[in-house]
Parts: C-alpha cells; structure tokens; sequence
C-alpha cells in the first residue's frame, strides 16, 4: 500500500475504534505541543536530547505565554466535547490543554503547569495570578512544576492509574514513554484489556505492543480522525 492510503486506513481505524469505546483515555507528551512552536524533550533538537550533549534549550520563537493550542489541541477538545474523551493525562507543563477549553476536572496534569501553584500539604492548585502564598487550607503555596527528583502530585497520580485501568481505549499522543510512573500507565490499561494507539514520531519501549501506530505529524492525524467520528456518529444517530 502507498504511505497516503496506509495513513488514510488507519485514521478510519481509529475513528471507528474511538466511536465504539465506552471509556477512551489520551495520554499527551510534549510531542503533542511542538507544532505550536515548543520543544519536545527526546526529538533530534528536544531539550533533554540537548542537554545530553552539553547544550542549553533551544531557543524560544516567542514567550511561553503567547504560544496557542494547535490542531492536535483543539482536537482533544472536540473529543470532550464528543464524549469521547473521558479522561486526559498530560505529562505538559505548557497550559495549552486548559487553554483549548479542556475540563480541568477531566485532566490530570502529572508535572504541573507553569500557570499554577500547588499546596504543599493539600495538593489543590490555584492560579499563580492570585498572588497568593497561602492555601484555605493554611498549606503553603509552591509551583505545581514537578522538577527531576521530586515526586508527581499523589492526587493526580493516583487518578491517571484509575482511569487508566477502567479505560477500553488508550491513546498515547507525542511521548516516548521512557519517563516512569508516567509510562506505566499505558502497560495498565493493556493488562486491563484495553486497545493502544501510540501517535509519536520517535520510537517508544511499547511500540511492539500497540494496536494501532503513527508516526506522522500529529496535526495531520487527530483533527481529520474527529472529522471521521463526527460523521460516524451522525450517522449513528439518523439510525
């Protein structure tokens, strides 16, 4: 088959696999975030990649805080919308997924995000705008960012196996999966019987146990699968 119609099966693949799921979850990397113009972190010019061989990051095109959601984005919140998303661990700290409308109550963000602050003794995050030192509950505010070292909030952790275990679905989107407990999660949704579709363009230690790979751009991938579903479930619903 030629690479285009290859790539056309499996969108239709995964369209038809997501409008059958009882319960899809998504698991995004920084890979999900490289078309809005940040680096990813184990790509040829990723920031751990660099770091390996003696480099700073690469340099930013424009400031954290005016970067925007791309398709693959908007995407994921045209799958909440859809009912289809049931729930969405990020390993992102760039705040692009509550940006593009996602439900935060639907979210576990694993390492933080540069826009919050978290309560060292009751984990609850609140905005780093508010100024705050301070939680309700007498906690002191720190930032959410998870640095090497340091633990992964329990809260979300614990949420991200959860659903990971209840899901029939899991989709992997713009991670290499290498950084533990994080990569776990996928390992659990396959010993609970699940389907797993990994979207990355560099390889991955699950690739050989996926169901469904790209390895294409995800921009190319996840708007014209949500374009496929949304036809698939008003057809659906005609009937």
């Amino acid at each position: 088959m030629i690479p285009g119609k290859a790539l056309e099966e499996r969108i239709e693949t995964l369209a038809h696999w997501l409008h059958g799921a009882r319960y899809p979850v998504f698991f995004t990397g920084a890979g999900i975030s490289t078309e809005s113009g940040l680096p990813d972190f184990r790509g040829p010019d990723g920031l751990w990649t660099r770091k390996d061989k003696g480099l700073g990051p690469p340099p930013m095109v424009k400031p954290w805080d005016s970067v925007e959601p791309n398709g693959g984005h908007i995407a994921l919140f045209e799958l909440q919308r859809l009912g289809k998303l049931k729930f969405l661990i990020s390993q992102n700290v760039d705040n692009l997924h509550l940006k593009s409308g996602i439900d935060p109550e639907l979210m576990a963000e694993l390492h933080g995000n540069i826009t919050k602050l978290r309560c060292a003794r009751c984990e609850k995050t609140i905005d780093r705008s508010l100024n705050k030192t301070l939680c309700s509950c007498g906690g002191t505010l720190v930032s959410s960012v998870v640095n090497f070292g340091q633990s992964l909030p329990q809260k979300d952790l614990d949420l991200s196996f959860e659903h990971s275990r209840r899901c029939d679905l899991f989709v992997v989107v713009g991670s290499s999966l290498v950084v533990t407990p994080a990569a776990d999660m996928p390992v659990e949704a396959l010993r609970a019987g699940a389907k797993l579709v990994i979207i990355n363009a560099g390889e991955t230690p699950l690739d050989r146990g996926a169901h469904l790979r790209f390895k294409e751009k995800i921009g190319e991938i996840l708007p014209p699968v949500v374009e496929k579903l949304k036809t698939l479930m008003e057809v659906t619903r005609r009937h």
